[in-house]
């Protein structure tokens, strides 16, 4: 069974660019995607919806999200409005804003994120933003999230049943979680 595809470029690149906004417009690359990660699975398990939609992978550094990853690295194309109009073209191991003036207050300028996305980002952010990306790669790793199991230098697609388990969902709660993410997915093709 594969997971939901429920990516959106927009929230991501500004999910993203609300976390760099907090730490002065610069972030290890590391750091930003474990922070990220963290937000998204914050965002499932209080509210059974994602941020980003995207693909959760195992990697040998810990969880991440695949597309994100990819958009980060400059591997794939990024959309008008979406990752490219956000960041800049990564420098060595730090993604950046490309315009730290363009978020006066993440509410009034990040529009595509919900009040939820930016509770669960500020969570986040004052849980975890104080740490080195090692220190919170090591976290990932080390019962932080059970979800992660070591891909032994490759990687491997983290299913959405392993990650609701992980959180605490029930069996009825997992099966209810991807039916709804399912049934999210199907809008989103019939109104694309």
């Amino acid at each position: 069974m594969t997971n939901p595809s429920l990516f959106n470029e927009k929230r991501t690149a500004q999910a993203a660019a609300f976390l760099l906004h907090r730490a002065g417009g610069r972030l290890p690359l590391l750091k930003l995607m474990k922070l990220m990660y963290l937000a998204e699975r914050e965002s499932l398990k209080e509210y059974g919806e994602p941020i980003t939609g995207d693909k959760l992978v195992a990697m040998p550094h810990g969880p991440v999200l695949s597309i994100t990853y990819n958009l980060m690295n400059g591997a794939l194309d990024s959309q008008q409005g979406g990752w490219e109009s956000w960041m800049e073209d990564r420098a060595g191991h730090d993604v950046a804003l490309r315009d730290e003036s363009r978020i006066r207050s993440p509410e009034q300028d990040l529009l595509e994120l919900s009040q939820s996305d930016l509770d669960v980002l500020q969570g986040v952010w004052e849980k975890f933003g104080h740490m080195s990306k090692w220190d919170i790669r090591d976290y990932t790793h080390h019962g932080g999230c059970p979800e992660w199991e070591d891909p032994n230098g490759s990687s491997r697609p983290i299913p959405m049943t392993t990650l609701f388990k992980a959180l605490g969902y029930s069996e009825e709660g997992v099966r209810s979680a991807i039916e709804h993410l399912r049934e999210r997915e199907n809008l989103g093709h019939a109104f694309g």
